[in-house]
Order: structure tokens, then C-alpha cells, then sequence
């Protein structure tokens, strides 16, 4: 009876997600559609997610299959889109004027250049779950390892929006020579193209994403999107990455509230991340207050764009991919350091920010990465 309610025209049906109660129960209707539908490849009318033993689908809404004793919830697969620069702060072309390396104000401001004395990320893995990137950009080369399309499984995960490119050349852009140099610029890169050239995806597309970059051993998730609405599916595949000791970071949203942030940012398994300006100020766009776990400059950030070009974009997107750079500096000093372990350090080694009403119950500051490199090089020492 469940495989009638699946695979109902567009117009009659929205998309869906299924949790079945248990993993066995996950692979016996599998094994059922299959053998019903041997003439059609199964990923032509459902998604399986093993991470949560679900599948999302077209589904005809009310159908009594949906009351299954196997089926454990069913919840509508929600739009999600990259938080894009903030209307008031639109994108704009950058050019570098100067010859040799260019540092962005940012990868400045967190004082990135002076950790690179004792680090500089190398073999840490970071899965950007965004539009992709450019492959041909010259400040990311050597920097960009396997990904995966999951719009299309049979292409590279290539840029078609920008919003990809721009994050990871401020995590690990590396040209020496003549172009950027982002915060942790010997990190690798695995780009995990979710989102389509408009910056859309649904809900099932980033658990498929979290799903990748756990089988494939990610250090680091940058997720620089978000949403109004809590998803279980999502916070299922955060809470099994964090599990598994991948560190998740997540942009808190750009509508200036003091209060409230957005999924996947708040989730407790994530590192919430809110955007400052110049002169530690929080950035009037960002989402701010008690849910922020750390502040990173996201103002007129300079950084990699398509066609070897570069853009200035605003944004927690952007504070979110300084923060990630940190983490990737902070695992090469120590590997074992666990999320929880990760988001205390950023919070304790952190410097005031200027624009929270009160500290009084306010943990996070602007992430600091010397701060934070010799606190865990201090205390390696005690302990030898």
C-alpha cells in the first residue's frame, strides 16, 4: 500500500520524508520497491537516506499506508535556501590591486596570518555543503579534493550560483603568488553541490549531504543556510555527524533579530555563528544574542567568485566560513578535539564583541585563532 502513495504527480503530491522505526524496516521496503519497480531505478522516484533510515519522495497526502506500524513519522521535505548577501548589502565585484598575496580584512582581523606559524590546516577535510565551486579558480587550486552533485551524480559538483566558490575561498583559498589567501589555506576542500544555481535545496538534499560527508570522513561541515522551520530529518543527520565527531558550523541568518536563529544554526549539535564588522561591532544584519555560540567577520567580505573573478559579500554565510578555517587550524594542533570540546575553546579564547546589550550570559566573542591555537598548545605542554 505504501508504494501507492509514492510517486504521485508533482501536481497532487508534495515532496515528503518517511522515517521508518528501524534500520531492518528501512531495508525490507527498499528490497520491496525494488522488486515492484525492477523495470525503473528506484532514485528515479524515491531518495534513500541510510543516515536516518528514511527516503523522501512525492506522496499523495492522507494516504492510510502513511499509518504503517513500520513507519515511525512522516514530515513535509521543507525548501531551504544558502543565506545569501543581505538585500541591503548587495554583492559586489572586487578586484586585487596589489601584487603577491592579498589578505581579506577578515583572515586579518582573526589574526589567521600569525597562527600560520604553527599551522596552516594541512590534511584537514572540510565538506562544503553549498552550490558548489569553481574548479578552474587559481586561488583554489591543490585545494579542492572529491565531492559530489547530488543534483546531478554524474557531474562534478561545479559552481553555477557563486555562493559555494565565495565560501571556500575564505576557508582555503591559497594563491601565494598573486591572489587570496583565506584563513586555513593548506585545508582540503570537498565541495557538496545541495543547492541549485538559484542557492534552493530541500531538506533531503542537505541530509544527503550531512550523509556524504560522514561515509567519506569529513573533519568539518560548513553549512552557510538556513531555515525558519525545524526540521526532525535535519536534525537527525546533524545529531548523527556530531556523533560521529565531525564539527558542524552553521550560519545564524541575516535579519537582524536579537533573539532567534536559524535551522540548522540552532541546533545544540551545531556551532551557531553570527557575523561582526569592522572594530568587533556585530554586523546590523546579523541574527545576534544568547543562541550565538561565536561571532567571525561577515561584512563586505573579499573572496573567490566564478570565472576567476572575485566578489564583496555580507553575510553570517561569511563569518560562518572564518569559523571553519579556525577549526581546521585548531584539529592540525590537536585531532582529537571533539565538537563540544571545539565550541567551549572558540568561546573561551574569544574577544568581546561590540553591540550585545550584555555579556551577562553571553559566551560568544569574535573568534581569535591565536587565542585559540596557544591555549591548546599551553595545554599540551601541562599535560607533557
Amino acid at each position: 500500500m505504501l508504494r501507492e502513495a509514492i510517486g504521485a504527480s508533482p501536481s497532487s503530491a508534495k515532496r515528503h520524508i518517511i522515517h521508518f522505526r528501524t534500520k531492518s524496516a528501512y531495508g525490507r521496503f527498499l528490497s520491496a520497491f525494488e522488486n515492484a519497480n525492477e523495470l525503473f531505478p528506484v532514485k528515479t522516484v524515491i531518495q534513500p537516506m541510510k543516515i536516518i533510515h528514511a527516503i523522501s519522495c512525492s506522496l499523495q497526502a492522507g494516504h492510510p499506508a502513511l499509518r504503517h506500524p513500520s513507519i515511525r513519522y512522516v514530515e513535509e521535505d521543507i525548501p531551504i535556501r544558502v543565506h545569501s548577501s543581505h538585500a541591503r548589502y548587495l554583492r559586489q565585484p572586487a578586484s586585487l590591486r596589489q601584487a603577491g598575496p592579498s589578505i581579506p580584512w577578515g583572515v586579518r582581523q582573526i589574526k589567521a596570518p600569525e597562527a600560520w606559524k604553527e599551522t596552516r590546516g594541512s590534511r584537514i577535510r572540510i565538506g562544503v555543503i553549498d552550490t558548489g565551486i569553481d574548479y578552474m579558480h587559481p586561488d583554489l587550486r591543490g585545494r579542492i579534493s572529491r565531492g559530489v552533485n547530488l543534483l546531478n551524480r554524474l557531474l562534478l559538483p561545479a559552481d553555477d550560483n557563486g555562493h559555494g566558490t565565495h565560501i571556500s575561498g575564505t576557508i582555503a583559498a591559497s594563491n601565494q603568488e598573486s591572489g587570496l589567501v583565506g584563513v586555513a589555506p593548506n585545508a582540503v576542500i570537498h565541495p557538496v553541490k545541495a543547492f541549485d544555481h538559484n542557492g534552493s535545496a530541500y531538506v533531503s538534499d542537505i541530509v544527503l549531504g550531512i550523509d556524504w560527508c560522514v561515509r567519506n570522513r569529513m573533519h568539518i561541515i560548513n553549512m552557510s543556510f538556513g531555515m525558519k522551520n525545524r526540521s526532525k530529518s535535519l536534525h537527525e543527520a546533524v545529531r548523527n555527524a556530531y556523533k560521529q565527531g565531525i564539527v558542524v558550523v552553521a550560519s545564524s541568518g541575516n535579519e537582524g533579530k536579537n533573539a532567534a536563529i536559524d535551522y540548522p544554526a540552532r541546533f545544540t549539535q551545531a556551532i551557531s555563528v553570527g557575523a561582526t564588522a569592522a572594530h568587533k561591532k556585530i554586523a546590523p544584519f546579523s541574527n545576534r544574542g544568547r543562541s550565538i555560540d561565536i561571532y567571525a567577520p561577515g561584512d563586505k567580505i573579499k573572496s573567490t567568485w566564478l570565472n576567476r573573478k572575485y566578489m564583496e559579500l555580507s553575510g553570517t554565510s561569511m563569518a560562518t566560513s572564518h569559523v571553519s578555517g579556525v577549526i581546521a587550524l585548531m584539529l592540525t594542533i590537536r585531532p582529537g578535539l571533539t565538537p563540544a570540546e571545539i565550541k567551549t575553546l572558540l568561546q573561551k579564547t574569544s574577544n568581546p564583541v561590540v553591540g550585545l546589550k550584555s555579556r551577562s550570559g553571553v559566551k560568544a566573542g569574535e573568534v581569535d585563532a591565536v587565542r585559540a591555537l596557544r591555549h591548546l598548545m599551553n595545554d599540551m605542554r601541562s599535560r607533557s
